[in-house]
């Protein structure tokens, strides 16, 4: 009769450690496919670069959207790279760092709000393409979640739901970061609801996605 200690040591013969630099590798190839695949689709859409663009250069909205897509793409990525390994956990500092992302353009929106007449409501908060902008963004991540998710399943994440969403939320945050430079909508309330939407989606899809596809 085999005894645990006799399986444990039949599994675990042969092995050998992962190459020095797998994870960052297998990582950047499934995600650096994914985005290569999401600037082809935005191609395909005929998205293109808002003709505005060197005057919205010098627009603080213009950059004030970046930062928020950006740091939140930024955390994304930290939290898959460090969840990928066995041992690996999301530090509270990351998750007060998007915690005051969230925070930070939240009062901002509030603030646009506060200084603009009633009558400019609707326009601050639906723009003129609420009804497609998270939508795009959502489209505009299946192949980065795709090329992350492909990666991740090569690797032995503990946490398959959180590493899942961290998957959702690189994905949706890149995603929503090449949109903007499509996008002319600079509104700090449409950034906030409908890019937010755009990137909270792909991060609950991962995390259904991850129980499933990263468990052992």
């Amino acid at each position: 009769m085999t005894t645990t200690p006799d399986l444990i040591d039949s599994l675990a013969t042969g092995l050998k450690p992962a190459p020095r630099g797998f994870v960052s590798r297998r990582l950047g190839l499934g995600i650096g496919a994914g985005v290569v695949l999401t600037i082809a689709a935005a191609t395909l859409f005929a998205l293109g670069l808002r003709p505005d663009l060197p005057t919205a250069f010098t627009s603080p909205p213009f950059w004030i959207k970046f930062a928020f897509t950006g740091l939140l793409m930024l955390a994304g990525l930290v939290a898959v790279w460090r969840l990928a390994r066995p041992e690996g956990k999301v530090s509270r500092s990351m998750w007060a760092g998007i915690v005051g992302v969230l925070l930070a353009m939240s009062a901002l929106a509030a603030v646009q709000l506060a200084n603009a007449p009633v009558a400019d409501y609707r326009a601050l908060i639906m723009g003129k393409t609420a009804a497609i902008c998270p939508w795009l963004i959502m489209l505009l991540s299946l192949p980065i979640l795709a090329g992350a998710l492909w990666a991740m399943r090569s690797m032995a994440p503990t946490h398959p739901t959180l590493a899942g969403a961290s998957v959702g939320l690189a994905a949706g945050a890149s995603a929503a970061f090449i949109y903007a430079f499509s996008c002319d909508e600079s509104a700090m309330p449409f950034v906030l609801i409908w890019y937010g939407l755009g990137m909270a989606v792909p991060t609950l899809v991962g995390a259904l996605l991850g129980r499933y596809l990263l468990r052992w």
